[in-house]
């Protein structure tokens, strides 16, 4: 069949409607397989350790040295983060200590495979010292440019690239984290630390410099050539430079070639370097509006940047006289054509401008109820702000039912993840108008100790980022407003994934599925307008004091399968607390431990109390249980009419009225 003659040429292709699409990688050639081979130390599953200098900080000698307290860990968690530091310890990435001058504590966001990861919080003590590094980020279009002539291309990820780097002892201490087995200093350079993109940028610049045709940014490798022999070529250079440092990479992650690539946000072939349409896509691709409701809040993107369009009034005139209250809604021709016409504008460049590295920049983001946006842009002398790209997207059904304050945060963190080639290693500010959020992902406050799962691993994605967290209200974002309400119809996944399983379906017997609890949740007169308030919004006038536990914990509830959680416990209605109770008295512990057990699955008001209860008093947990151990050997009749002592068969007495027999 293969020595045929093609009866249908390539000519045809356009003709017939065929297309070719979604081919960025060619078939592995024997090269690659014998490049892999011939590098295996490079390729291996192991932690690299760079063979250079350990690096050094330079801590500023005004600011003392910060100790804090390690956070209370669930019980259920403790396995899990045992194992994770056992896994550190053997990689010679933490080492035990007694103490340090600098101690921070972990947080430990959860990952979707249920495992966990260990970070140190290091906004709140070591990053409010370090002196920041003088090596300044490349510019993106600089470094695409010096790759020139490039036809086929390779990409390589370093694996947990800043452990691959060891540190000096002073630095080590510093990095210090504790947890609740005590102090370990960190032997390796630490995710967080705000100084770590710049230290690592101009590690890997001096490492790989004289090879051409690469482009080391952060843990990305790029490596173009003109042809597979040169590109072969370079890449066993640049292998053999790591084999050299000690440095390894992530298998699974890296593309040795390919035809096509993605990089910083552009897309590189052999015509040369092509902007991706992500960066105007929100624009331009925004749907018509469907009513005067719609309309008004996309107009609200041109009235923002209405100093740089002298004719946006003429442009626009046919969609404001829709606005008019008197004016039927018809959108036909004329309306059409000004429709696009303003995104013309919107895209051209009197209002954009071109990234430049010694402007500030300030990612504005909101969120509706189906969908987010957001605005880079820079701020120019005069105070203005220019957009340098636009992002929107649609909420998928899961995320429709996300609580404000985490559509809110998954605005930022959407954003932060579509303009990373931007923003990473360098300072920059993110404007919402949701000020809850400033005590959450505030970028230089500690992280509080009860989050939502997905607002911990939220927080721990954007500890990369050196950002301040800024709040104006929403009548002074309507450009960002505007974007969020006029989504693109796309999803995509969660930038910072985590465990969708609730932690109490994870014990070996779970006593109630979340399906249980979510629909006793609705039944439960309290939870189900918690569970309201929770999705749409808390009421402004204060409520009563049934719901008072929960107004508190307000911005730590979120909701999840038709449930309401606290942090990651799962909130039990009232109906199914004696079930939970009952599980967790089984083998009679003390009060301390199932407390503690309890405290790692659920929650309730006023839980503590009746564990106190439960475990204290044989008859209330007779009630319950109907365990044998506390059937009553004596009761006798004491003062008044219905009051009993009792005494049970290990010679406790008990005092209860006859009532909570």
């Amino acid at each position: 069949m293969h020595n045929r003659p093609s009866s249908l040429g390539l000519q045809w292709f356009a003709p017939l409607g065929i297309e070719l699409a979604g081919i960025n990688q060619t078939v592995s050639d024997d090269w690659e397989v014998a490049l892999v081979r011939d590098f295996q130390e490079v390729f291996t599953e192991q932690l690299g350790k760079y063979k250079g200098s350990p690096i050094s900080f330079n801590l500023c000698p005004d600011i003392a040295p910060i100790r804090l307290k390690p956070r209370r860990v669930l019980f259920a968690l403790k396995p899990k983060i045992d194992e994770q530091l056992d896994k550190l310890i053997a990689q010679g990435v933490l080492e035990p200590i007694d103490h340090a001058r600098w101690e921070t504590p972990i947080v430990t966001p959860i990952k979707p495979d249920g495992s966990l990861r260990i970070c140190g919080d290091y906004k709140a003590t070591l990053n409010h010292a370090l002196q920041q590094s003088a090596y300044p980020v490349p510019v993106v279009q600089h470094l695409l440019h010096s790759l020139g002539g490039g036809k086929v291309f390779a990409k390589l990820d370093l694996a947990q690239a800043y452990q691959q780097l060891p540190v000096d002892a002073e630095t080590a201490e510093a990095q210090t984290i504790v947890t609740h087995r005590g102090a370990f200093k960190c032997n390796r350079f630490q995710f967080g630390v705000s100084v770590a993109p710049g230290i690592f940028q101009s590690l890997m610049e001096r490492l790989l410099q004289g090879i051409k045709g690469v482009v080391p940014y952060f843990d990305d490798v790029l490596i173009a050539a003109p042809t597979r022999s040169q590109l072969e070529k370079r890449l066993r250079m640049v292998l053999q430079k790591f084999k050299d440092a000690g440095l390894k990479v992530k298998k699974e992650k890296c593309q040795l070639c390919t035809e096509r690539v993605e990089f910083l946000g552009y897309l590189l072939d052999k015509q040369g370097i092509h902007p991706t349409e992500k960066k105007l896509a929100a624009i331009k691709n925004a749907p018509r509006r469907r009513n005067k409701t719609d309309l008004q809040a996309f107009l609200g993107l041109i009235n923002f940047y209405n100093i740089f369009l002298p004719k946006k009034a003429t442009v626009a005139e046919p969609l404001h006289r829709l606005l008019d209250k008197k004016a039927s809604w018809f959108w036909g021709r004329r309306e059409e054509q000004a429709f696009q016409q303003v995104k013309d504008l919107l895209t051209s460049d009197a209002i954009l401008i071109q990234y430049n590295e010694t402007l500030p920049l300030t990612v504005t983001c909101d969120a509706s109820p189906f969908g987010v946006g957001a605005i880079l842009s820079h701020v120019l002398p005069n105070g203005t702000e220019a957009p340098i790209a636009f992002f929107s997207r649609t909420l998928s059904k899961t995320e429709r039912n996300y609580s404000q304050l985490d559509k809110e945060a998954l605005a930022i963190v959407s954003a932060i993840k579509r303009f990373h080639e931007y923003v990473y290693g360098r300072s920059f500010s993110i404007i919402t108008d949701h000020k809850p959020l400033l005590g959450i992902l505030a970028g230089d406050k500690p992280t509080p100790h009860i989050l939502s799962p997905r607002m911990t691993r939220w927080s721990e994605f954007l500890a990369a980022y050196d950002y301040q967290l800024r709040h104006r209200p929403g009548k002074a974002i309507p450009h960002a407003d505007a974007l969020s309400r006029s989504p693109l119809p796309e999803f995509l996944d969660d930038p910072a994934p985590t465990l969708s399983t609730l932690q109490i379906e994870t014990l070996t017997s779970p006593p109630l599925t979340a399906q249980d609890i979510a629909s006793e949740t609705r039944k439960d007169p309290c939870l189900a307008r918690v569970l309201s308030w929770v999705e749409r919004g808390w009421p402004e006038i204060e409520p009563n004091d049934t719901f008072k536990p929960f107004k508190n914990r307000q911005t730590e509830l979120f909701s999840q399968k038709g449930c309401v959680l606290w942090g990651d416990r799962v909130i039990i209605p009232e109906r199914l607390q004696n079930k939970v109770l009952k599980l967790l008295h089984d083998g009679h512990p003390g009060i301390v431990r199932m407390k503690a057990l309890a405290r790692s699955y659920a929650w309730w008001p006023g839980m503590d109390g009746q564990i106190e209860t439960w475990v204290g008093d044989p008859v209330f947990a007779k009630n319950f249980t109907g365990d044998p151990l506390w059937v009553p050997a004596k009761i006798t009749q004491l003062t008044g009419p219905r009051s009993y002592r009792l005494e049970t068969t290990d010679g406790r007495l008990w005092k209860r009225h006859i009532d909570q027999l």
